[in-house]
C-alpha cells in the first residue's frame, strides 16, 4: 500500500509525523514524504528538517493521501498544482485524510464541498467559505472515503483509525500497543469545551502570533476571501 504524506514549508511536524510513526507500522506500507520535489522541508518550527522523498509526477496514484495541517496551510491552499494533485490522487485513493489545517487544503481543492469536517479548533470557521460544514466536537469525521482529524496530536488517533479500517482492530490494537499510545495528560485543557477563558485566550494569542512571524495574515485574508467571492458567485449563477 503506497501512502503519500503531503509536507510543505510550515506544515506542523506532529501533524504528518504521528500518523507516520502509526501507518509505517503496517506490514505492506510504502510512505512516500511528497512535495513539488524531493529535498529538505522546513517545519514551521524554522529548525526541523523533513525530507520529500518524492514529487507530485513521481506519486500520482497513492492508495493512501494525507494532508497534515500548518502554520502556512492557508498560504498552501493557494498553491493550484498541489490543489490539482491532490483532487487527481483522490479520484483513485482508498482514503484521503488530513490532520488539523489540512482540512482547508482539502477544502480549497473542492473535496470537502456540502461535507462535515473537522479542523484545528481556530480554523474550524475558515472551512465554512468552502461549504463545508465544520465539526468542533468529534476528534475524527468520517465521510466517505474522506477523513478528517482534529488538530496535531489528533494525527495518531486517525492513524489508528485508518490501520483499523486497512488492516483490522487487531493489528490496529497492537500498533497502539507498540508505540504505547495510553495518554495520560497531566491536564485537562485539551479541547475548548474543557479549556479555561485564560487558556483559550493564550493559546489565541500564541497562534495568532505564530501567524504574523509566518506572514500569513495576507495570505489567510486572500483565501478566505476567494472562496466567499467563489461560492456568492456559484449562487447567484445557479439562480439565473
Amino acid at each position: 500500500m503506497q501512502i503519500a504524506i503531503v509536507v510543505y514549508p510550515g506544515f506542523t511536524a506532529l501533524d504528518s509525523i504521528g500518523p507516520y510513526e502509526v501507518l509505517q507500522r503496517l506490514p505492506d506500507a510504502e510512505i512516500r514524504f511528497v512535495w513539488h520535489e524531493p529535498g529538505p522541508i522546513v517545519a514551521d518550527s524554522g529548525v526541523l528538517l523533513v525530507g520529500a522523498t518524492h514529487s507530485f509526477d513521481e506519486t500520482p496514484s497513492p492508495d493512501l493521501l494525507l494532508v497534515p495541517g500548518g502554520m502556512t496551510s492557508m498560504e498552501h491552499a493557494r498553491d493550484e498544482k498541489l490543489l490539482d494533485w491532490v483532487r487527481r490522487v483522490h479520484a483513485t485513493s482508498t482514503w484521503t485524510a488530513s490532520v488539523c489545517s489540512g482540512s482547508l487544503i482539502l477544502a480549497a481543492a473542492g473535496l470537502l464541498d456540502g461535507r462535515r469536517a473537522t479542523s484545528h479548533w481556530l480554523m474550524l470557521p475558515a472551512l465554512r467559505p468552502f461549504g463545508v460544514d465544520p465539526v468542533g466536537d468529534e476528534r475524527i469525521v468520517h465521510e466517505g472515503k474522506i477523513v478528517t482529524a482534529a488538530g496535531v496530536s489528533a494525527g495518531i488517533d486517525l492513524g489508528l483509525w485508518l490501520v483499523g479500517e486497512l488492516a483490522g482492530r487487531a493489528q490496529a490494537e497492537a500498533i497502539q500497543l507498540v508505540i504505547e499510545y495510553d495518554p495520560q495528560p497531566p491536564f485537562d485543557s485539551g479541547h475548548v469545551s474543557k479549556a479555561s477563558a485564560a487558556a483559550k485566550a493564550r493559546a489565541t494569542k500564541q497562534l495568532g502570533k505564530e501567524s504574523v512571524q509566518l506572514h500569513q495574515i495576507l495570505p489567510t485574508v486572500q483565501l478566505l476571501w476567494t472562496a466567499s467571492i467563489q461560492r456568492v458567485r456559484a449562487r447567484s449563477a445557479r439562480k439565473h
